[in-house]
């Protein structure tokens, strides 16, 4: 049946200056990443702004608020560029394998994706698969990310999010390693030395710590980070307790393999939970790619 009744549409070249301007916050930012000169994007986005007679930024001096208005059309923009992004990857890569792009956080990538794959492989063998292990923040639509999957979603506002799980931490420890865990006393006067930290950067402050464990269990103790021992992930944290090098926080989804055979011991019931579940993050274009769909299924089902 044939439509009569075109579809009213913006320029291209104006949604896109203005979705990048509004993703980055930076009428130059989004000149670079386009390449274009900055002058021309704000050009592109006043064109935008006449065609919709609205405004959509608010411009003071060299900086650039986003109106309501705005906000509504980058949200709908940045979901069908996304969109069409996805397509035209599918058909400029038709005769080649179809491929899933998955973005993850790295502690969640060693520890918890690979078993994950292995069953979303035996049903959906057919498919190829690019992990690509990234911090925050990472632009889904510009990389042509399927799948990000992440501590928390506050990131990617605009996203589909499906929540995987929420993780807890307690102490953890090799069998081998000489600390008495009979009990909690016992265990509360081990050494500073002998903690393992976790530090996950300057863009998170929530990760329980040592003191916060210790305050769980109604012992008034704050370990000193410099005796111990500090790393960056919590897979690196569990990948040295493992080791006997100390006792970590560790998570207990991360180290479901170690503690199902016995590589490491939770000798205590007390736990902390992390203040941020972990998801998956997807653009709503890709609500209907069964590949997709059938990988969240493992996902969320492991989970």
């Amino acid at each position: 049946m044939q439509n009569n009744n075109p579809m009213k549409l913006p320029p291209l070249n104006s949604i896109r200056a203005f979705e990048a301007a509004a993703r980055t916050g930076s009428f130059t930012a989004a000149a670079t990443e386009l390449g274009v000169t900055s002058a021309a994007v704000s050009m592109q986005v006043r064109n935008l702004e006449n065609f919709l007679a609205r405004k959509l930024f608010v411009r003071s001096n060299n900086r650039i608020t986003i109106t309501d208005a705005g906000m509504a059309v980058y949200q709908g923009s940045a979901t069908a560029l996304s969109g069409i992004a996805a397509i035209t990857e599918r058909l400029l890569e038709s005769d080649k394998q179809a491929r899933l792009v998955i973005s993850v956080v790295s502690s969640l990538a060693e520890r918890w994706l690979t078993p994950r794959l292995a069953e979303f492989y035996r049903s959906e063998s057919g498919i190829g698969v690019e992990v690509r292990v990234e911090n925050h923040p990472v632009d889904i639509a510009h990389n042509r990310i399927d799948l990000r999957l992440t501590y928390g979603r506050h990131h990617y506002p605009d996203f589909r999010a499906l929540k995987l799980f929420t993780d807890e931490v307690t102490p953890m420890l090799a069998p081998r390693f000489p600390v008495r865990a009979d009990s909690i006393e016992d265990f509360s006067h081990i050494p500073d030395t002998q903690l393992i930290h976790v530090d996950w950067g300057e863009n998170f402050v929530s990760q329980p710590s040592w003191s916060d464990w210790f305050g769980l269990v109604g012992i008034s103790r704050n370990p000193e980070i410099r005796k111990g021992i500090k790393v960056a992930t919590s897979s690196l944290a569990l990948a040295m307790a493992d080791k006997g090098l100390g006792v970590a926080l560790g998570q207990k989804q991360l180290a479901w393999a170690e503690l199902e055979s016995g590589a490491l011991l939770a000798p205590f019931a007390e736990t902390l939970t992390l203040a941020q579940p972990y998801y998956a993050i997807a653009t709503y274009a890709s609500a209907t790619d069964r590949s997709l769909s059938k990988l969240l299924d493992c996902l969320t089902s492991a989970a």
